[in-house]
This record gives C-alpha cells, sequence and structure tokens, in this order.
C-alpha cells in the first residue's frame, strides 16, 4: 500500500478510493471563465482541478478563484520555482513541478521548503518530453528505465530534504513505456501514484490509449488518482475515468447499460437510440450516487430476438421495433410506444425511483 498524502479535502493513496483529476484549459488570467470551468469540472465528478500558472499574473487569478472555491486545486508549474511558491501562498493544495525542467537543486529546496510550511503535497511530475540531459544520455534516449529514474531521483533528492509528502506520475503518450515505467517504479517506493497517457490525442485515440494504459496499471494495483489526457472538453476526461474505474471494478456503476450489437433483424435506430440513452442517463446516474440509490440495469435492445428477454432481466428497458417498441419496467411489459418516444418514456420511468 502506498503512503497517505492530502490534498485538500482528498485523500490519496493509502487505501483511499482512487481519485480523478483534469485540467482546466482556459486563460487562467481570466477569473470568470478559471472559476466557471472548475464548476463545470466539479459538476461533473472530478475531485482534484490543475490549473496552469504560466506567469504572476496568473497566480494573481489563481489566487483569487482560490477563495471561492473548495475544489482542491492543484498548481502546474514548469520552468520558475517562483511561481511554484507564489501558488503555494495563494493556497495550492498541491503543487507540481517537473524535475526535467524546474531548474537549478536550489529552486527545488526553496519549493520545497515553501510546501513543508504549507503541509501540502509536491507532484513530481515526469513526462517523456522533458527529461533531464544526463538522463537521456545515459539511456540514450527516452526509455521506461529513463523515465523510473528520473523520477525516483527526485523523490529519493525530496526525501533527503525530509519531506515525504509526496505523489508521483510517470508519463508517456507510449503505453507500455507507461506501464513499465510505473512498474519499475512501484517496487521502488511507496509514494501515491498519479497515472494516465499523457499527450494521448484525439477523443477516440487517446479514450483507447488511456483505458488500455490506465486500466492496466489499476488492475495491477497501481493508481491512487488518474487523469485521462485528451484533445477536448476536460468534462470529457473526468466522465470517461469515471467509467474507467466502472469498467475494473473500482467504482460501482449507478446505472449500467446493456445494449445488443446491431444485425440484419434490427428494425430501428439502435446505434442512435442507445447513444441518446447513454448522454441522457448521464446527470440522472450522477444524482442516483449523490443520493446513495441502488445500482441499476438498464437494456436499450433492438430486436425481437433478445430484445424482450434482456429488457425483462434489467431493472428498465426499451426493445425496439419497426416504427416502434416495448418499455420493460422490472421484468413487466409496460407497453407499446413509437420509437420517437422510447427514450423519453424509458427516461421518466427512471426517474420516478428517484
Amino acid at each position: 500500500m502506498t503512503r497517505s498524502v492530502q490534498c485538500g479535502r482528498i485523500q490519496i493513496g493509502g487505501g483511499a478510493p482512487v481519485s480523478i483529476q483534469s485540467m482546466t484549459n482556459v486563460d487562467t488570467r481570466d477569473e470568470k471563465a478559471l472559476l466557471r470551468q472548475i464548476r463545470e469540472l466539479e459538476e461533473a465528478g472530478c475531485d482534484i482541478v490543475r490549473v496552469a500558472i504560466p506567469d504572476m499574473e496568473a497566480c494573481e487569478s489563481f489566487a483569487q478563484v482560490r477563495k471561492k472555491t473548495e475544489v482542491p486545486l492543484v498548481a502546474d508549474i514548469h520552468f520558475d520555482y517562483r511561481l511554484a511558491i507564489g501558488a503555494i501562498e495563494a493556497g495550492a493544495d498541491k503543487v507540481r513541478i517537473n524535475p526535467g525542467n524546474i531548474g537549478k537543486a536550489e529552486y527545488v529546496q526553496k519549493v520545497v521548503q515553501a510546501a513543508k510550511e504549507r503541509h501540502i503535497p509536491i507532484r513530481v511530475g515526469v513526462n517523456s518530453g522533458s527529461l533531464e540531459k544526463e538522463i537521456l544520455a545515459e539511456y540514450g534516449g527516452v526509455t521506461a528505465e529513463a523515465l523510473a529514474k528520473s523520477a525516483l531521483n527526485t523523490v529519493r533528492y525530496m526525501e533527503n530534504l525530509d519531506f515525504e509528502n509526496l505523489v508521483l506520475s510517470i508519463k508517456s503518450s507510449n503505453v507500455p513505456m507507461t506501464y513499465a515505467a510505473y512498474t519499475l517504479a512501484a517496487k521502488e517506493t511507496d509514494v501515491p501514484m498519479h497515472i494516465g497517457i499523457t499527450e494521448s490525442g484525439t477523443p477516440s485515440n487517446g479514450k483507447l490509449k488511456s483505458a488500455i494504459g490506465i486500466g492496466g496499471l489499476l488492475l495491477s494495483g497501481i493508481g491512487d488518482t488518474l487523469r485521462v489526457s485528451l484533445t477536448d472538453d476536460p468534462v470529457q476526461e473526468v466522465l470517461f475515468g469515471q467509467r474507467i474505474l466502472e469498467a475494473v471494478g473500482l467504482r460501482e456503476k449507478s446505472i449500467e447499460i446493456v445494449s445488443c450489437p446491431t444485425c440484419g433483424r434490427t428494425e430501428v435506430d439502435l446505434i442512435s437510440l442507445a447513444e441518446e440513452t447513454e448522454n441522457r442517463l448521464v446527470p440522472v446516474a450522477k444524482r442516483r450516487q449523490e443520493k446513495g440509490l441502488r445500482p441499476l440495469k438498464v437494456a436499450v435492445m433492438g430486436c425481437v430476438v433478445n430484445g424482450p428477454g434482456e429488457s425483462r432481466e434489467a431493472d428498465y428497458g426499451i426493445a425496439g421495433g419497426k416504427g416502434e417498441g416495448l418499455l420493460f419496467s422490472h421484468g413487466e411489459i409496460i407497453g407499446k410506444v413509437p420509437e420517437n418516444q422510447l427514450v423519453d418514456r424509458l427516461i421518466e420511468m427512471i426517474e420516478k425511483e428517484e
């Protein structure tokens, strides 16, 4: 088990549930936009929000936003250690620094001292794109071993400064390399791990790489907090992170949707039907989770072969036909409705249980 650190109201490591992070992508200097996006992420289920601090103006905006939200905020720092100290003084719950670009050892020491005084953790964030020159030379380029060594060197350096309030991330856009680097590091330290696949790409490719990389690490027992990195709205990172945790059994689904593959017997637009159902059940699932209501199984089926049977086994279900479909509730047929009303009626039935 990893050691425990506290990031605001969220415990990381020490057996705590795996938390979900994302990062704002608005201009940090725009206080209103930053606060609005943080609130959107919180509503989507984000536990911890990371914010880029590129200059002192951004640090000042961060300080004002910090006063207006209770969401744990991580200050993301590159190159200038003074920005890390400024963010810590502004109330950051954690700071993220990269050993490959933060500069001299004395600068790291100053950041460590500031974090120690405020009793907040530091995330040592190692990326394949910013490894130290000497490590690149030693390993002949970016390798899993090089990534792990960079991370562990910084961890040990900080621990020698009598600072153990640490979180570690070792990210690459290469899934096997990321997996191997985390596995190597996890054997050498009990520092909590922030996991993810960096620069994973567009939503389709990024979700695939993240599901494999993050899911594989979680199933191996590695990972205390995670971020799905997508070239997309950060809210989508949060939602997909939740799905990964559900898929590996680390978070119970409040609503599980089962749907059949299409075939030549399908006489309804099942793909659109299933997608609409899934999208419209997102807020319903969140409300049920917040209220502590029991998990539900919802079936969206497309033909008369398996549709009625599968729907009867679910709490609620719909089975499509030509221009119309059947509604099911707890194994009983409720009735036939036109195809364009199926999702509306299904949502109505589920919401009545709330």
